[in-house]
C-alpha cells in the first residue's frame, strides 16, 4: 500500500492498494471515504480519505510510511463509511540496501541484465536492470514494489521485454539525492550495509 498525502488538492490521503494497469477507473464516496476502482474488474485500487490532517498534523507532502496504529485507525474509517474491505498493514520498507547476486545477459536486449538480487526477504528477487556500472557483489538501493519515485511514479512488479522484475535498482539522480553524478549508473553503497535494511541517505549516501 502507497499511502500518499497531497495537500495541493486539498486535505486528501490516498492509500493506493493496486495497479489500475491503465484500465478506466471510477469512484464511489460514503462520508469522508471514496473507494476507486476499476470499471472493468471493480476491483479497489486506491481509497481516498479526506479531512485527516487536523487529527494527523504530522503528515508530510508525498509519500509516507503509515504506522499499524494508523492503518487500524484508518480501517475504523472505512467501516464506519460503510466500506466492508480492510487495509493491511504494510511495514516492509520500500527503498532498501540491495545485493546484487547473480547477473545475466537479458536475452533480447544488448545492455539489459537479469539480476538475481537480496533485498532482505526470505529469497532473491528477480531485477532487470540496465545500469553500465552493476556487477555482481555490488550493494545498491532497491526500490521494491509499492515505492513512490520522487518524481511520483509508482513501483509494481512488471516486465522488462518480457522477462519479470520485481523492482528497480536506483541511481541517485532518480532518488533526487543531493549533488548526484548525472551520469548513468545504480548507486555503489561503498559502506558496510546489510541487504534489506531501510535506505537511509544521511548515513549511506555520500556523493
Amino acid at each position: 500500500m502507497i499511502a500518499t498525502y497531497n495537500k495541493n488538492v486539498g486535505d486528501v490521503l490516498m492509500l493506493i492498494v493496486a495497479n489500475n494497469e491503465g484500465a478506466d477507473v471510477n469512484y464511489e464516496r460514503k462520508a469522508d471515504v471514496a473507494r476507486v476502482f476499476r470499471e472493468d474488474t471493480g476491483q479497489t485500487v486506491a481509497w481516498n480519505i479526506f479531512n485527516v490532517k487536523e487529527e494527523w498534523p504530522d503528515l508530510a507532502q508525498g509519500q509516507n510510511a503509515l504506522t499499524k496504529a494508523q492503518v487500524a485507525e484508518l480501517n475504523l474509517r472505512l467501516s464506519k463509511a460503510g466500506f466492508e474491505e480492510q487495509l493491511v498493514y504494510d511495514g516492509q520498507p520500500k527503498f532498501v540496501v540491495a545485493e546484487i547476486l547473480t547477473m545475466e545477459d537479458h536475452a533480447d536486449s544488448d545492455h539489459l541484465h537479469v539480476c538475481q538480487v537480496d533485498v532482505g526477504l526470505e529469497e532473491p528477487v528477480q531485477i532487470v536492470c540496465g545500469a553500465p556500472n552493476a556487477f555482481v557483489g555490488m550493494k545498491t538501493v532497491a526500490a521494491l514494489p509499492g515505492a513512490m519515485m520522487p518524481s511520483g511514479s509508482l513501483i509494481w512488479p512488471g516486465a522488462l521485454r518480457g522477462v519479470p522484475s520485481f523492482g528497480m535498482l536506483c541511481s541517485a539522480r532518480e532518488l533526487d539525492l543531493p549533488n548526484a553524478p548525472q551520469v548513468r549508473g545504480i548507486i555503489d553503497l561503498q559502506t558496510d550495509v546489510t541487504a534489506g535494511a531501510a535506505f537511509d541517505p544521511e548515513t549511506m549516501w555520500q556523493a
